[in-house]
């Protein structure tokens, strides 16, 4: 009863309008945020317009050892590109930028 008592306690305590915060942008568009971006990177991948996302972890992990941390989607200067965000084996984060139709790296920044 005290268990039942203490989540409608915190539940109580909620704001209202919480739930309904979008996300912070910065200035990076969320990989698949709900425009359908997902589907639409999955489609150029069927019709060998950009390449898998798998081939280009692969093709990090070959010459950096590490892992992934994170990946989104989004454009420079109109083409699409992959923000790989890379962990190396000794902790640096490397952020690499990937030309999405061809694979391959264009610049990597940090670490």
């Amino acid at each position: 009863m005290k268990r039942l008592f203490v989540i409608a306690a915190l539940l109580a305590a909620t704001p209202l309008g919480a739930a309904a915060q979008p996300a912070p942008d910065y200035g990076r568009p969320s990989y698949g945020g709900g425009r359908g971006d997902q589907d639409a990177a999955r489609a150029a991948v069927r019709g060998g317009r950009q390449a898998p996302l798998a081939q280009v972890i692969a093709m990090i992990a070959s010459r950096t050892p590490g892992r992934q941390l994170n990946t989104t989607q989004g454009e420079i200067g109109g083409r699409p590109v992959y923000f790989v965000q890379w962990q190396t084996n000794d902790g640096r984060v490397i952020i690499f930028i990937v030309d999405a139709q061809s694979g391959a790296i264009i610049s990597r920044q940090g670490g």
